[in-house]
């Protein structure tokens, strides 16, 4: 299959292809003596994988890592595990870090309500334009 090909059918750009290739996510491509990338029909696949694998959360160097284990036969249930682990994990932490942003915001906003503005700096007035 051509680049193009591969491309479409796993439903990425080509340049995610080409960028999949020089991580490791893919096997370098054959080549024709026109220079052209040949790949297997199995490529496709190992795309929507890694694109699987990214939107459960993991990182592209986790995916690599986890598609390497795969590769050499002894990724498990079990084994692998612990990936997800770590994605729920940080997943957590983001999630507490959003709440705590957000509470932050909705104490501001109920200042800013009662007139009590702290998104201008301490102990300054807001600036009022110059008269003319």
């Amino acid at each position: 299959m051509k680049i193009g090909q591969v491309a479409k059918q796993a439903g990425v750009s080509v340049d995610t292809v080409r960028f999949y290739e020089r991580r490791g996510v893919l096997p370098a491509a054959q080549r024709r003596p026109s220079g052209y990338r040949v790949f297997s029909e199995s490529t496709v696949e190992r795309i929507r994988t890694a694109k699987a694998l990214q939107d459960m959360g993991l990182t592209l160097d986790e995916v690599i890592d986890a598609l390497h284990t795969h590769d050499a036969g002894g990724a498990t249930c079990e084994s692998e595990r612990w990936r997800l682990e770590a994605v729920v994990d940080r997943l957590a932490a983001k999630i507490a870090e959003l709440e705590r942003a957000r509470r932050n915001a909705l104490d501001i906003l109920e200042d800013c309500r009662a007139g009590r503005c702290r998104l201008t700096l301490a102990g300054e007035a807001p600036s009022r334009p110059a008269e003319p």
